[in-house]
Parts: C-alpha cells; sequence; structure tokens
C-alpha cells in the first residue's frame, strides 16, 4: 500500500514540478518567476520528506527545514522589493 501512495505522490511532485518549470520559462513577471521558483523549492522539500517517512529516518530534516526558511525568506524580500519600485 505504501509503494502505491508513494508512487501517486511522486507522479504529483512531478507534474507540479512540470507546471513551475513552465511558469519559470512562460512568467509575464518577476513575479510569477520567484513564486515558481520557490513552489519548486518547496517541491523538493516535500520530495525529501516523503523519502523521510518512506525509509523511516530524519536525515534530511535539518536541509528542509533551512530550505523552507530560505524560500520564505526570499519570498518576502523580493515581494517588498517589487511593491516598493511599485510605490515609487
Amino acid at each position: 500500500m505504501m509503494e502505491i501512495v508513494m508512487w501517486i505522490c511522486g507522479i504529483m511532485l512531478g507534474l507540479a514540478t512540470l507546471a513551475c518549470v513552465i511558469r519559470v520559462a512562460k512568467g509575464p513577471s518577476i513575479l510569477d518567476r520567484v513564486l515558481a521558483l520557490d513552489v519548486m523549492l518547496l517541491i523538493i522539500s516535500v520530495a525529501l520528506c516523503l523519502e523521510m517517512v518512506y525509509n523511516r529516518h530524519t536525515d534530511y530534516l535539518l536541509f528542509v527545514i533551512a530550505a523552507c526558511t530560505l524560500g520564505f525568506i526570499g519570498s518576502v524580500t523580493v515581494s517588498r522589493y517589487v511593491s516598493d519600485q511599485r510605490n515609487a
């Protein structure tokens, strides 16, 4: 049963990654591209979490926490920069 769930999650993550790559390539604005890259970072983190659940270990937990924190800080920084540019 766990194998089926992992395959389904892998396929869904693969499709989400493909959608993010398309958004990065075609995004009309820098915000679209930054958001797509942030989502790709989260997809990588989710894939690592799934691998940790499947193999029952916590080796990558620190990387997952650091990646999510850096993605959040990066997104907030870019959105503030863009909002300051629009107000000026």
